[in-house]
């Protein structure tokens, strides 16, 4: 005859302290905000219900729904990011494009909730993260934060991962044109004068001298430099041909002497590149690594400890600013199609689609201009 099956033993705590008390059902529960919630399955170890109480603790305390079998917003970041990851890998998007993804998904599991399922989220949820955004941020930088958030979220619904497209709500939009206008005015202009460039120059060590000169004279910013490769130079008939890594853009700029010298120096100097993509790079720092990997600081970072050194430190004004003086400059030869030729900028109207090139004269008498207004 079959033994009938014995039942579990009344649940006891293993110590005193345990925050989770034992329900005669068998479960492990503990009151939250007025409400008592289950950890574990039935009969389960305390050690595994300890677990789960510990993983979704944060979130019960703050209110926040807990996904039991649902697709929660840590594994949809997750998937999010392995999609971005492969377009990464497959060089459809640059690494910063990555690192600002990643940084976003980081935001969304804080203010969201980890443990949250993605289908409970609804639009007061959102509001109080834009809340929160936009007492630390300003304007352009919470307008960009919304629009990676609605990237992230547009990604679950077309790939299946979700059944619906979330509501965001009425609130959870990016600052109007207007508003960011206004916060533009209201900060300095991110501009050097002719004067502050030659002393920075002036001070500047090689590597960051031959920066300062390819970011007045091509307008190149941080990561251009940091990503121009050596192929790109042909410095005996003094021309860069370099894509813009923002863009995949192709750029084309006419060097001036002062700009060939100086790289002929950091092309000399260069230390030995660590692994292969510093190869091929003309800017490696002391390490012989990539200036976007270097831990002691990135381009900005260098380019703001020479603005200290020489007394023009503004905020909000760095290096990316030589970029804006060589589209204001240059923009006053009138001739607007070479200037953005050489800025590499990206336009959707019909005339650039139809182009396809532009004469050296044209691009020569941009950059000649620029150098007039620099050395006079």
């Amino acid at each position: 005859m079959a033994t009938p099956n014995k039942k579990p033993r009344k649940l006891k705590k293993p110590y005193a302290s345990f925050p989770l008390t034992p329900h005669p059902n068998g479960y492990w529960v503990k009151k939250i905000n007025g409400r008592q919630h289950r950890f574990g399955e039935r009969w389960a170890t305390p050690q595994d219900a300890l677990a789960e109480y510990m993983e979704t603790k944060d979130d019960l305390f703050l209110g926040r729904q807990v996904a039991r079998g649902k697709l929660t917003v840590r594994d949809a970041c997750n998937a999010f990011l392995d999609d971005r990851h492969a377009r990464l890998e497959s060089g459809e998007i640059v690494q910063r494009s990555f690192d600002d993804y990643r940084k976003t998904c980081l935001n969304i599991v804080e203010h969201l909730g980890r443990e949250t399922a993605v289908e409970d989220l609804k639009p007061r949820d959102f509001t109080r993260m834009r809340t929160k955004l936009a007492e630390r941020w300003s304007k352009v930088t919470l307008s960009n934060e919304i629009q990676r958030v609605r990237v992230c979220f547009k990604f679950l619904y077309d790939s299946g991962e979700i059944d619906a497209p979330l509501r965001f709500g009425p609130s959870f939009r990016r600052p109007s044109a207007k508003v960011l206008r206004e916060e533009k005015n209201s900060k300095p202009a991110k501009d050097f004068t002719a004067d502050e460039i030659r002393r920075l120059i002036d001070a500047a060590s090689s590597s960051m001298r031959a920066m300062i000169f390819l970011g007045i004279n091509c307008g190149f910013g941080n990561t251009d430099v940091a990503r121009l490769k050596r192929d790109a130079l042909d410095l005996a008939d003094r021309w860069v041909e370099h894509p813009r890594p923002k863009t995949g853009v192709m750029r084309r700029c006419r060097l001036w002497s002062e700009t060939c010298d100086a790289l002929r120096i950091v092309l000399a100097e260069r230390p030995a590149p660590k692994d292969d993509e510093a190869q091929e790079l003309v800017f490696v720092t002391e390490r012989g690594q990539c200036w976007e990997k270097n831990r002691n600081g990135s381009v900005g970072q260098e380019f703001g400890r020479l603005q200290d050194a020489c007394g023009c430190r503004r905020k909000g004004v760095g290096f990316y600013a030589l970029r804006h003086v060589f589209e204001t400059v240059g923009g006053d030869t009138k001739d607007q199609v070479a200037v953005d030729f050489i800025m590499g900028h990206s336009r959707n109207d019909m005339a650039s689609v139809y182009r396809t090139r532009i004469e050296d004269d044209r691009l020569i008498a941009v950059t000649d201009h620029v150098r007039t207004w620099l050395f006079g």
